[in-house]
C-alpha cells in the first residue's frame, strides 16, 4: 500500500511573508506599504489550502526545519506578524492539524537565529502535534529510507546550486560505508529556500522549496537568484518512490507585491 509523505520546511511562520493562518493574516486598511503584505499571505495561504487538498490523504509530514520565523532582533521585529515565538507556534499548530491533517508527524530543528540560540522554541510544537522532532531524521517509510536535515549550504551561481546537496548525498554513502548503515533513498534538505534536486540509479538529493514569500529585507537587499515556494510530496511504495513538488510561480507572487 501507498504511503504518501508530505515535505516541507522554511515556513516562517510570524514573518509577515511567512506562511499564515486567515485569523492571523493582515487587513486591507488602505495603507499601501502594509496592504502589499495582507496580499501577498492571502494569496499564499489561499494556494496552500488549495494545493495540499489535492493530495488528501497525506499519511506522513517532515517538516524540515524554520517553521517558526523568532523574534527578528536583526530588524527590531519590524518583519513580523507577532514576536511571540509562542503565538507563532500556534500558527504551526494551526496549518498542520487543520490543514495538512497528517497521520505522523516528524520534525528537524533549524537555524538557530529563528528558532532560539538558547532554546529550541520548535521542541513544543513538536510536542504540541504529537510528534518528533529530531537533529538529524532518518526514516524508513514503506521500505523507502529518507534522511532529512534543515541545514545545507546554497550558491549564488545558477549552475552551482545542485553541488551542496550533492556533496550531502556523497556523504551519506561515505557514512553508510564507514559504520555499516544502509544509504538512504531519498536526501532532504532546507535553509536555502530554493528547490531543486539530484540523483543516479541509487538516490535522490532534494534542497525543498520554502514556504515564505517574498519580500523581507534580507532577501530583497542582500541575496541574489530566485527563490522555490512550495512544497514536496512524495509517494513510497514497497522500496519504491515518485515525487511531485508544488511550487507557487514567481509571477503570481510578484503581481501581488506590486499591485501596491
Amino acid at each position: 500500500m501507498k504511503t504518501r509523505v508530505m515535505a516541507a520546511g522554511d515556513l516562517h511562520c510570524g514573518s509577515a511573508v511567512g506562511l499564515t493562518p486567515p485569523e492571523w493574516q493582515y487587513a486591507i486598511v488602505g495603507e499601501p506599504y502594509h496592504d502589499k503584505f495582507a496580499r501577498i499571505q492571502s494569496q499564499m495561504w489561499d494556494w496552500f489550502e488549495e494545493k495540499v487538498a489535492k493530495y488528501y490523504p497525506i499519511d506522513r509530514l517532515i517538516l524540515n526545519g524554520d517553521a517558526i520565523d523568532g523574534k527578528g532582533p536583526k530588524t527590531g521585529g519590524t518583519e513580523q506578524i507577532t514576536t511571540d515565538r509562542i503565538m507563532q507556534g500556534s500558527m504551526v499548530e494551526r496549518i498542520v492539524k487543520d490543514t495538512i491533517k497528517p497521520q505522523d508527524v516528524a520534525m528537524t530543528f533549524g537555524t538557530a537565529f529563528h528558532t532560539g540560540c538558547e532554546e529550541d522554541m520548535e521542541t513544543p510544537i513538536a510536542k504540541a502535534l504529537g510528534g518528533t522532532i529530531e537533529s538529524h531524521l532518518e526514516r524508513t517509510i514503506n521500505g523507502v529510507r529518507i534522511d532529512a536535515r534543515h541545514y545545507v549550504g546554497g550558491s549564488s551561481i545558477p549552475y552551482n546550486r545542485h553541488a551542496a546537496v550533492s556533496k550531502e548525498d556523497l556523504w551519506r554513502l561515505i557514512w553508510a560505508d564507514r559504520t555499516g548503515k544502509e544509504k538512504p533513498h531519498i536526501v532532504l534538505r532546507s535553509h536555502v529556500h530554493y528547490y531543486g534536486f539530484s540523483g543516479n540509479e541509487f538516490s535522490t538529493a532534494f534542497t525543498l522549496p520554502c514556504l515564505q514569500g517574498l519580500g523581507n529585507k534580507f532577501g530583497s537587499r542582500i541575496c541574489s537568484g530566485t527563490v522555490s515556494i512550495g512544497f514536496l510530496i512524495i509517494d513510497c511504495e514497497d522500496g519504491e518512490y515518485s515525487w511531485k513538488a508544488e511550487i507557487l510561480p514567481l509571477a503570481d507572487q510578484i503581481s501581488a507585491w506590486k499591485a501596491w
